[in-house]
């Protein structure tokens, strides 16, 4: 008679984890938000491989919304969100209690988590910032962190975050600062603490250093590539992951250039999803911009038939550069 087999361990899969898609927010032509089309972005992104979305962040346009408009934005995508599909909407503002409004009706409708900027008008000092998250965590959702200094002046340092761990305010961070080093570092001063990748294109560098999660932007627009990306980057398969960065990352570096959302938006038209528009003040790609999202550079070793624009296999007209049945992703 043999042994007992032991039941597999399984990892329990927290909201941040997988691709979470940061995700674009449709227009009409007058500029107010088309809500169908954002509901059937949602679930599109469920049925092409994502884990979730990540609604009214920087990618969302959430300065530009008001408050009905980033409340309306967060229903849509919980109403579209298929069982198990994470949604964790940013929830950055200037004060403190906005946050928790925020926060407060991300649970009411049934979101899973809140991704939450330190204090943006202005440049806060520590007793502020964990001021600030104690606020948010009275909402009771699990909040991921969002650390982005270039735009809010604001650095949750690895000392910060630990701080801010050990207090019980935050669960992960999004980090955007661009500099893997501190993934180690946090891991250190904060175990448990789970780092969360943040910038499309140091994908590979922070997943080999422990991220457990990809809050990602150009799933918008090539989501099954970007999901084969995160998992052979998470898993270190260097043989699937290298060659398909190397094609990628002349499209993923736009995610940390301030013209990142109409680049992003470009892309999804491109493929024949809505981008569309930008509300103001962001303004139209430069001529020379457009070019070189329409027509990256080449990239060193891309894998053979694969274009670099949209690192899918002979699924583009090499000479134009232009989608020919692109498949989904």
């Amino acid at each position: 008679m043999s042994a007992e087999q032991p039941e597999p361990f399984e990892v329990e899969r927290k909201p941040w984890h997988g691709v979470i898609v940061a995700t674009a927010l449709p227009f009409h032509d007058d500029l107010s938000v088309d809500f169908d089309a954002y509901a059937e972005h949602v679930a599109w992104l469920a049925a092409n491989g994502c884990d979730g979305v990540a609604p009214n962040g920087s990618l969302g346009e959430y300065q530009t919304l008001t408050p009905e408009e980033r409340r309306k934005v967060v229903e849509v995508a919980v109403e579209a969100a298929p069982a198990g599909f994470t949604v964790m909407p940013g929830v950055g503002a200037y004060g403190a209690l906005e946050s928790r409004r925020l926060a407060e009706h991300a649970a009411e409708v049934g979101a899973t988590a809140v991704m939450a900027l330190p204090p943006n008008a202005y440049r806060a000092d520590e007793r502020a910032v964990v001021e600030h998250y104690r606020e948010i965590a009275k909402a009771g959702l699990p909040i991921s962190a969002y650390n982005n200094p270039i735009d809010t002046k604001t650095d949750l340092t690895p000392q910060l975050l630990a701080t801010l761990y050990e207090e019980g305010l935050i669960k992960a961070v999004k980090e955007f600062s661009g500099d893997v080093r501190r993934i180690y570092e946090i891991t250190e001063l904060a175990p448990g603490l789970e780092p969360v990748i943040g910038t499309d294109d140091t994908v590979l560098e922070v997943a080999m250093a422990g991220a457990t999660g990809w809050v990602a932007g150009y799933p918008n627009a090539f989501p099954r590539t970007c999901v084969e990306l995160y998992q052979a980057s998470v898993s270190q398969d260097l043989a699937t992951a290298l060659p398909l960065y190397r094609a990628m990352h002349p499209l993923l570096r736009w995610d940390s250039k301030t013209e990142f959302i109409q680049a992003i938006k470009l892309s999804m038209d491109m493929v024949g999803r809505k981008g569309g528009g930008c509300r103001p003040p962001r303004q139209i790609l430069l001529p020379e911009q457009e070019k070189a999202v329409r027509a990256p550079p080449s990239t060193p070793s891309p894998p053979a038939g694969t274009d670099p624009r949209c690192a899918r296999p002979a699924c583009c007209t090499p000479s134009t550069r232009t989608p020919r049945g692109c498949p989904p992703g």
